[in-house]
């Protein structure tokens, strides 16, 4: 582990995927030590690619990305947690198995209170066996397993879908007080906007394959929110999701209708686990 949070520096990063078509071109971007990063954009704007960049699981001899100071490629890093699909899609955890088992299995046993404080927050029962319980259950589960050894790096790409809304606020609070208590910084890419008013310090948007722009929070300007007459009176939704949802209004209306020959490739993910 290191002992101050490392930063995150990309400059004209660009990566094509095997088959030749674009994934992400000339991005640029510095995150700080200790930021919390919400990644934003629509389906196949590059997200999944850059985080696995990022965590060193595919090189690109194109550009210049930095964690800490150092190629994640290249030189390989300790402390870099990088969760995202073949990570979901693990088949162990739906093997007949208890969880205390399965923790163990992984380390569990070597960070006793950390392993625990997780397994309190994410309100898991150690003696679920793991064919029989539900997506969201197995998720927290999961979970568990990739934040179990301490990290100063962390790469999440949507993985907290399947869990309900109390477990995933509490999965945030925690990831926000690793930030305010160790030296860790976190980049997040999530559809998913409901409860992340005031979570994220830095946000990126990412169209089709480039950063469009990221800075602190504090630099966008938050669109005002719906009156009450327009959401019956009862819901209304946060400044943050509202600034999202114009975002992603104006790339589809830039974008056009899917399959223009122009557009980048948009399943990101289907590419990903090609390239396995």
């Amino acid at each position: 582990m290191v002992a101050e949070a490392p930063s995150i520096h990309v400059k004209d990063l660009t990566y094509n995927f095997p088959d030749g078509s674009a994934g992400l071109k000339d991005i640029n971007v510095d995150l700080p030590p200790g930021s919390r990063t919400l990644l934003i954009g629509a389906n196949g704007a590059g997200k999944t690619t850059l985080l696995r960049l990022a965590s060193g699981k595919k090189l690109t001899t194109n550009g210049t990305l930095l964690i800490g100071g150092v190629d994640p490629f290249k030189m390989g890093l300790e402390g870099v947690t990088y969760l995202g699909l073949e990570w979901v899609l693990n088949p162990i955890v739906r093997n007949d198995i208890y969880v205390h088992e399965l923790l163990a299995s992984v380390g569990g046993n070597a960070y006793p209170t950390r392993r625990d404080e997780l397994i309190r927050i994410l309100d898991i029962d150690v003696d679920w066996r793991m064919h029989q319980v539900s997506d969201g259950e197995r998720r927290r589960v999961q979970l568990t397993m990739g934040l179990l050894r301490p990290w100063s790096i962390l790469l999440l790409d949507e993985v907290t879908v399947d869990l309900d809304v109390l477990a995933r606020s509490r999965f945030l609070s925690f990831l926000a007080q690793e930030t305010m208590t160790r030296a860790c910084t976190i980049v997040y890419a999530t559809h998913i906007m409901d409860g992340l008013a005031g979570w994220p310090t830095h946000l990126v948007r990412m169209t089709l394959g480039t950063i469009r722009k990221y800075g602190p929070v504090g630099a966008f300007e938050l669109p005002p929110l719906p009156t009450g007459r327009e959401t019956g009176g009862l819901l209304r939704n946060s400044a943050l999701l509202e600034l999202v949802l114009g975002w992603l209004r104006e790339d589809l209306e830039e974008r056009g209708p899917r399959g223009r020959k122009s557009e980048l490739r948009s399943y990101e993910g289907v590419q990903e686990m090609g390239s396995w």
